[in-house]
């Protein structure tokens, strides 16, 4: 209930539209109305064209909550085997979107247990980390073309230590964590930036100005994260100069984190936005330059680009 679905809605809608080769979306054990918005959405914006397929940009391939589990262990190989055609015979680059990966780990470990296997740690499969190597293994680039993959995670009992989980983190190069203290705050997408980490955020693949910037909006958090008992205790008053004025900017970051969803707005009423990387460092910069310390922080909840 943090937001997994409507992050991965929004990446597809960013995207997958603007993108110039081919998704493929495996629903894997997840709602069936989810899948069903999901494919009348796609059909209503064009990225699926029922006049003419060859036109459609994505496929969607669905083993929903309702199947058994054997269906459901294999839906999210059979949405990789597509990827796969799609770059080896279409020679197109290819992006890969699976919600939930944690439920294909759930109908394995049902299957198992069918099997008449001896659960290992926590109740799950022995064969946990061959599974799920069999299927993130796949996805990979080869000369002809690649399959880059975004995964909703459901961690249970938010404890990113369960076997399922950790077993998963060890494939993937970029974790994006989602907060439940955010999201009670009212901040969406509720992602957490100090939990969160990426194997691509270095300075010669995003470049100096980028991975700076990004370094110093978690120095500023993780200070205000330190901070915060001290506030909770004694109050703003008894820090210093120098801390009171991290604590004004982390929080002026926390809000401005938050964006607008194109596919939030039916139910938010607010209209949803984009913001390309440049305006977003541009953004980050402004508020710890110290130029817009006089604005207050509620100017920056739920904006797109710091001009608003």
């Amino acid at each position: 209930g943090v937001g997994k679905t409507v992050l991965i809605m929004e990446l597809i809608n960013n995207i997958a539209k603007a993108h110039g080769g081919v998704s493929v979306f495996g629903g894997v054990g997840e709602r069936t109305r989810e899948g069903n918005d999901l494919y009348m959405e796609m059909k209503e914006s064009g990225v699926i064209n029922e006049q003419n397929i060859a036109e459609s940009k994505v496929a969607l391939v669905y083993g929903q909550m309702n199947e058994p589990p054997g269906a459901r262990m294999r839906v999210g190989l059979t949405a990789l085997t597509m990827a796969e055609y799609f770059r080896d015979v279409n020679k197109q680059n290819v992006l890969l979107f699976i919600d939930n990966i944690f439920r294909f780990v759930q109908a394995g470990s049902e299957v198992s247990a069918l099997l008449g296997r001896m659960p290992s740690a926590v109740g799950y499969q022995p064969t946990l980390s061959t599974e799920m190597g069999s299927l993130q293994e796949r996805i990979t680039s080869t000369k002809k073309g690649s399959i880059t993959s975004i995964q909703a995670v459901y961690v249970p009992a938010d404890d990113l230590t369960d076997p399922a989980p950790a077993t998963t983190f060890a494939h993937l190069d970029a974790t994006t964590v989602l907060s439940r203290g955010l999201a009670a705050k009212g901040i969406y997408p509720a992602v957490d930036p100090l939990d969160s980490t990426s194997t691509m955020l270095q300075p010669r693949i995003v470049g100096t100005e980028h991975y700076e910037t990004a370094q110093r909006v978690k120095q500023t958090s993780q200070r205000y994260k330190e901070l915060q008992d001290i506030i909770a205790i004694l109050g703003l008053d008894e820090l210093s100069e120098e801390d009171r004025l991290t604590v004004a900017r982390a929080r002026k970051i926390e809000r401005f984190l938050s964006q607008p969803f194109f596919v939030a707005e039916v139910f938010t009423g607010s209209p949803g936005k984009y913001v390309g990387l440049a305006e977003t460092i541009r953004g980050f910069q402004l508020i710890l330059s110290g130029e817009l310390d006089g604005i207050p922080e509620q100017a920056f909840y739920l904006v797109g680009t710091i001009d608003e």
